[in-house]
């Protein structure tokens, strides 16, 4: 039987690179050979920590941010042909329940997830087939292409909010997401202020759009929160704050960083049981809002492969490096340390792929 390189999940902090046979594609199915994966922080947290909805048995396949061509297809799929260059979402919703039938199609009760973009090939599921894989335009790098996963989150999380020309938006945390937040509020016609502990992230930050940072290095909660406002009309705070760290003090910082009437947007993911607190009475009668919104929708999806293949959002600046398949735990740790922004995930034989201007290496 053929086989591939893959890595594979087998516990928290044990990922290894394995070889295992090809999979081969069910009715309704995609075999995709993988031409660029991208590094995410939900990657990193699940290899640290362990996912109850992405590693349901052990050992598992790991990674989901991707683009390839079909190398086979299962019986029934018409829409898609072996040696064409496809992007798949990471999830699909079941459209059938009553969240999905709501509208909220990502707190689907059957949000049927992909793993297994750090390998050769990967299986895409029917459903995702069916309802969120889409062809790459020419012009388009596989690893540009990966990209619209992480940034239809934060598309997603932007409709939550109401959103006012020349407004002014606090982006707490310049990882990959918030350095999408800060690029697509830029593009939205908001003034952004962007906060993060690392000087190079709040350079990268001001390459997207931000109009200005505050390093939140070995600052305190309460000092946090006054640098922001600092940088607010009369120190009033912000009519939008954005949290993409996922850690309880920040979330708490971020309510206390919003003007009266202010939106607050809990968007980076904390571990299970986490909680902060909230002034009740600055929530009541400061008329605060505060939303938290998970992952994405196929909408969101197609609409970031619009923006991406457009050119309104700059795709390639986010590409910092390249690792081989076998690097892919020490690119997760050198993004977690701030290192690169995204770092693509080469499998044997693939092109590496061309980086933006905020790359300082190419390993």
């Amino acid at each position: 039987m053929p086989s591939m390189q893959a890595i594979l999940f087998y516990g928290p902090g044990d990922a290894r690179l394995v070889e295992t046979p090809i999979p081969t594609p069910g009715p309704g199915e995609l075999l995709v050979k993988v031409g660029a994966a991208l590094t995410c922080g939900t990657d990193l947290k699940s290899y640290r920590r362990g996912h109850p909805r992405i590693f349901k048995s052990l050992p598992s396949p790991f990674g989901h941010e991707f683009a390839g061509v079909v190398a086979e297809r299962g019986a029934g799929v018409e829409r898609f042909a072996a040696g064409q260059r496809v992007v798949a979402a990471n999830s699909a919703p079941c459209g059938e329940c009553e969240y999905c039938r709501e509208g909220r199609e990502s707190l689907c009760e059957r949000l049927e997830f992909l793993n297994g973009a750090y390998a050769e090939y990967v299986v895409v599921p029917e459903r995702i087939v069916r309802r969120n894989t889409y062809l790459i335009p020419d012009h388009l790098t596989f690893a540009e292409a990966a990209l619209v996963e992480p940034l239809a989150c934060v598309l997603h999380g932007l409709d939550a909010l109401d959103l006012q020309l020349g407004d002014t938006a606090v982006v707490l945390g310049c990882g990959p997401i918030g350095l999408f937040f800060v690029n697509a509020l830029t593009l939205r016609g908001l003034n952004v202020i962007a906060s993060d502990r690392h000087e190079s992230r709040l350079a990268a930050a001001r390459h997207f759009g931000a109009v200005a940072t505050a390093n939140a290095a070995e600052m305190g909660v309460d000092e946090q929160v006054a640098a922001a406002r600092e940088l607010t009309s009369g120190e009033r705070g912000a009519p939008i704050v954005i949290e993409a760290v996922g850690r309880a003090e920040i979330w708490e910082a971020a309510t206390r960083m919003a003007r009266r009437g202010g939106q607050i947007l809990l968007f980076g993911g904390a571990k299970a049981g986490t909680t902060f607190p909230v002034d009740g009475t600055a929530l009541h009668y400061d008329e605060l809002t505060i939303k938290g919104v998970f992952h994405h929708t196929p909408r969101h999806i197609h609409l970031a492969l619009y923006l991406i293949a457009s050119g309104a959002i700059n795709a390639r600046d986010y590409l910092t490096a390249n690792r081989p398949l076998a690097g892919t735990i020490a690119a997760l740790e050198d993004n977690g340390a701030r290192r690169d922004i995204k770092t693509v995930i080469l499998p044997p034989g693939a092109e590496p792929a061309p980086l933006g201007s905020l790359a300082e290496k190419d390993t």
